[in-house]
C-alpha cells in the first residue's frame, strides 16, 4: 500500500533512493514518471502513485520519454534478479572489468553465462556492461583532469585505462576532444603520495555534528576525528591505504585526501564517500518537511542539513553494531577497537592514530570462536560475528547499498543473535534507507519521553518518509545532555 503525501514528499526530493519503488502518473499529460523524473514536478492534485509500471498503463497512462520507466532500477520481475544486478553493477564499479575486459570471467562469478549477464544488465540499467565500465572510467579521468595537476599518464592509468592510447582514443571519441582540453590552472597540487579530489553537496551541512556522532563510534586504529576531518584506513580488494576528509565551506564541497595507493580503486572509493557523508540528501526539502512537526522543530533549527551517515564498509558497520548490542556506545567502541587490534591487518599511514585496516569476513572465519571471546564478549555474540562473516563472504553484496532491504533484513534476522533493532540499524546505515526507523530504541525513547514502541510508531508516521533524519535529530538531542 501507497502513502500518497510520502510519495509526493520523496516525489518533491527527486530522491533517488526511492527510484523503482514507486511510479507516478500525471493526469494533465496522460504519462507515468520515475521519482527522478527530472521534468518539472506536477502539482499535488494531478498525480497518482502506483507500485508497478503495469499498474499504471492498466490506467491508460503511457510511459515517460524523459525518465525512461522500462529502466528503473527494480523493475524486473524478480528479487533476485535485481539483487543480482545490484551485484554486477557493484563489482563493475570496483573495476573488475577495467584493462582487458572479462565479461566471462564477471559472469562466472554469478553462476551465468555472458549472454545472460549483457541481458540482464541491459535491462535493469539500460546499458551493456562494458559501456557502464566504460563510463565511470571516462567520468572519474575527467574529475581528475579538472582537479588535479596529475600527468594524462597517471590519469589514464588511475581511471582503469591499461594504456595511454585506449584512454586517449576513448576520450577522442566520447567527448569529441583531447583530454588535455579540460586542464584546469586552479587544479589541486598533489602533495607527497596522495591525491586531492573534491566531492560536492547541497548545503546546509551540519558537518561538526556528523563529525561528532562519527567520533564517538569511531574504531581505534581505523578511523579517527581530528581537527574537524575524518581519516581512516582503507582496505578495497587487493589496494589498501588511507583516506582524509575535511570540510570547504565556502565551495560547498568536501576536500578529499587519498593515498596514492589506492587510485586504481578510486570509483569504488568515491562512491563508498558520498554514501558515508550523505551527499545525495536534499536537506531543504528534508528540513522543511520535519520542522512542520512540533516534536522535531526545534532540533531541526539546531541542526540544519543533518545527515544520516552511512558505512564505509557494510561488513565493518554490521560487526559493529553486533559490538554494540546491550552495552554503551563508549563500551561498544572499546570492543570494536579490541576487534580491530587483535584481527586486522596491520597498516602503515602518515597518521598515528591510524594503524590498522578494518578486519575482513575472512579473517574473521579464520578465527576460532573463542579467540574472538577473548576481547571480552559472550561465546553467543562471538559466534553471531561468525555467522555475520559466512553470510557475507557468500553473498558479497548482501550490505551493499541498492541491495533489497526486505531480502537483506530477512537474511540479517536468520543469523543468530542479530534481532530486529541490530538489522534495523544495519539498514539504516548501510543500504542509506531514509525511512528506516528504530521503535525499540531505548535512546529515541527517552528523546520522546515514552515507553512504549507503538507510542514511538505513532509519533513517527507524520515524519516519514525521513524516519531515520528525524531519528539523527533525536539521537543528538541527547548528547546535549
Amino acid at each position: 500500500m501507497l502513502d500518497a503525501d510520502v510519495c509526493y514528499k520523496a516525489l518533491l526530493a527527486s530522491d533517488r533512493r526511492f527510484d523503482g519503488l514507486f511510479f507516478v502518473g500525471i493526469s494533465t499529460t496522460g504519462i507515468y514518471c520515475r521519482p527522478v523524473c527530472p521534468a518539472k514536478k506536477a502539482r499535488r492534485k494531478s498525480c497518482t502513485f502506483y507500485v508497478t509500471a503495469a499498474a499504471a498503463e492498466l490506467d491508460g497512462y503511457r510511459p515517460c520519454m524523459r525518465c525512461r520507466p522500462e529502466r528503473a532500477p527494480t523493475v524486473a520481475p524478480y528479487e533476485e534478479r535485481a539483487a543480482t544486478v545490484s551485484g554486477i553493477v557493484a563489482r563493475i564499479q570496483e573495476g573488475c572489468l577495467n584493462g582487458e575486459a572479462d565479461v566471462e570471467a564477471l559472469a562466472a562469478d554469478f553462476d551465468l553465462c555472458s549472454r545472460q549477464l549483457r541481458r540482464i544488465v541491459r535491462e535493469g540499467t539500460g546499458a551493456s556492461p562494458i559501456q557502464l565500465a566504460q563510463t565511470s572510467r571516462l567520468l572519474l579521468a575527467k574529475q581528475l583532469l579538472t582537479e588535479t595537476d596529475l600527468s594524462v599518464t597517471r590519469v589514464a592509468f588511475a581511471s582503469g585505462f591499461s594504456s595511454v592510447r585506449r584512454f586517449n582514443e576513448s576520450f577522442a571519441t566520447h567527448y569529441c576532444m583531447p583530454p588535455s582540453r579540460l586542464r584546469q590552472r586552479g587544479a589541486v597540487k598533489q602533495v607527497g603520495e596522495s591525491l586531492t579530489l573534491r566531492l560536492s553537496y547541497r548545503p546546509p551541512f551540519a558537518w561538526e555534528d556528523l563529525l561528532k556522532f562519527i567520533e564517538r563510534r569511531a574504531i581505534s586504529g581505523v578511523e579517527a576525528v581530528h581537527a574537524g576531518s575524518y581519516r581512516r584506513t582503507v582496505v578495497l580488494g587487493e589496494y589498501s591505504g588511507w583516506v582524509e576528509v575535511a570540510r570547504n565551506g565556502e565551495s560547498n564541497s568536501l576536500v578529499v585526501r587519498v593515498s596514492s595507493t589506492l587510485a586504481p580503486a578510486l570509483q569504488l572509493l568515491l562512491a563508498r564517500l558520498r554514501d558515508l557523508f550523505d551527499l545525495h540528501a536534499r536537506p531543504d526539502v528534508i528540513d522543511e518537511h520535519l520542522a512542520d512537526h512540533a516534536l522535531l522543530a526545534k532540533l531541526v533549527a539546531r541542526r540544519p542539513g543533518l545527515r544520516v551517515p552511512g558505512a564505509f564498509d557494510g561488513f565493518e558497520l554490521a560487526w559493529r553494531a553486533i559490538l554494540g548490542q546491550q552495552i554503551s556506545v563508549r563500551g561498544a567502541s572499546t570492543l570494536a577497537g579490541r576487534f580491530a587490534e587483535q584481527f586486522g591487518e596491520p597498516a602503515e599511514t602518515p597518521f598515528k592514530e591510524l594503524t590498522r585496516l578494518s578486519p575482513t569476513p575472512e579473517a574473521v572465519l579464520a578465527i576460532g570462536v573463542e579467540d574472538i571471546a577473548e576481547i571480552g564478549l559472550p561465546l553467543a555474540r562471538a559466534s553471531s560475528l561468525r555467522g555475520l562473516a559466512s553470510t557475507c563472504l557468500h553473498e558479497p553484496t548482501l550490505l551493499c547499498p541498492g541491495a533489497p532491504i526486505q531480502r537483506t533484513t530477512d537474511r540479517l534476522l536468520a543469523i543468530t543473535g542479530i534481532g530486529p533493532w541490530t538489522a534495523s540499524y544495519i539498514t539504516m546505515r548501510a543500504h542509506h534507507w531514509p525511512d528506516a526507523f528504530l521503535e525499540s530504541d531505548l535512546g529515541i525513547k527517552q528523546a520522546l519521553g515514552v515507553k512504549r514502541a507503538s507510542d514511538i510508531i505513532t509519533a513517527s508516521e507524520p515524519w516519514r518518509p525521513w524516519r531515520a533524519y528525524a531519528a539523527m535529530h533525536l539521537w543528538m538531542s541527547l548528547s546535549e545532555d
